[in-house]
């Protein structure tokens, strides 16, 4: 999912949703932070990421790291 660093206030759901809610959300207002909510839950608790942190997840997730099956 891609996000502009720094300059993406706004929460952005994956293109990977099919609407069915079970998703989460990112955003990163400062360059410093990731943030993480579940989609399900707006107003709820939001995890922060450093940017290093959440582009590692982000290319194990993509290489199958975490593959279920």
């Amino acid at each position: 999912m891609a996000i502009r660093q720094g300059k993406q206030a706004d929460w952005k759901k994956s293109s990977y949703s099919k609407g069915d809610s079970e998703c989460v959300e990112v955003a990163s207002p400062t360059y410093a932070a990731i943030a993480v909510r579940d989609s399900k839950d707006p107003h709820g608790p939001v995890l922060a990421f450093s940017p290093e942190s959440w582009s590692a997840f982000v290319a194990d997730v993509e290489n199958g790291q975490y593959n279920i099956g």
